[in-house]
């Protein structure tokens, strides 16, 4: 829901590191997986309970995340690049609870379990939703240019990072943290099957905010 002001916010300041990256020769592919990197890397301090350290993980792969985007949208977006960067996403989402499953295994595992599954649920009607946006040429930039149809909701990037760093401050508080931010994730689902559902069909169209995207027609 915060993602698209937040970019708008901040993205002055990755463009013009990223500027100075593009001289460099660093491809967003590299900071991409470098960033997946230091996300997997989170699993060691979450399950030692350190969570100073695994917080300070966490906003160096998010940090990371937003500059891969700022070169790549200076050096040319990929295909490629882009499967990288959703499926680094989900990697790193997916690692941060397994941590804290991992610090607290009777505390936390039950919780950490529900948010992975409601994790899928928000996954897989994004990635749905996004192939099959391509396929009736639905076009939007409302969280900026992106290799796929972004279809936003309740939750998305900016509210699962500000859950992870509350479950940081409040490591006692993650069960509760979990079963909450699980319980919007499911929200978020269920409104983008509602979309799907209104603008999918034979009559449907774009959702709020998107639009039909023309082919352009053969070359001359």
């Amino acid at each position: 829901m915060l993602d698209g002001a937040v970019k708008k916010l901040l993205d002055p300041f990755f463009n013009l590191i990223a500027r100075y990256l593009a001289k460099t020769g660093i491809s967003a592919n590299f900071i991409t997986l470098a960033a997946v990197l230091v996300g997997l890397a989170v699993l060691i301090p979450l399950a030692l309970q350190n969570y100073l350290v695994a917080l300070a993980l966490i906003m160096v792969n998010r940090l990371m995340d937003a500059l891969d985007g700022a070169v790549a949208r200076r050096n040319g977006i990929t295909d490629l690049g882009g499967f990288f960067d959703v499926v680094g996403d989900f990697i790193f989402f997916g690692a941060v609870v397994l941590g804290f499953a991992l610090a607290a295994p009777e505390a936390n595992a039950l919780a950490a379990a529900w948010l992975l599954f409601a994790f899928m649920g928000a996954e897989a009607s994004f990635l749905a939703y996004a192939a099959l946006a391509e396929k009736h040429h639905f076009h939007t930039e409302s969280h900026g240019k992106k290799s796929i149809f972004f279809l936003g909701g309740l939750v998305e990037g900016t509210e699962t990072v500000a859950a992870f760093v509350l479950a940081c401050l409040f490591p006692h508080w993650f069960p509760w943290i979990a079963v909450v931010f699980g319980v919007l994730c499911w929200m978020t689902t269920g409104a983008r099957i509602t979309v799907a559902i209104f603008t999918l069909g034979k009559k449907g169209g774009p959702p709020p905010g998107a639009e039909i995207e023309q082919d352009a027609g053969p070359v001359a």
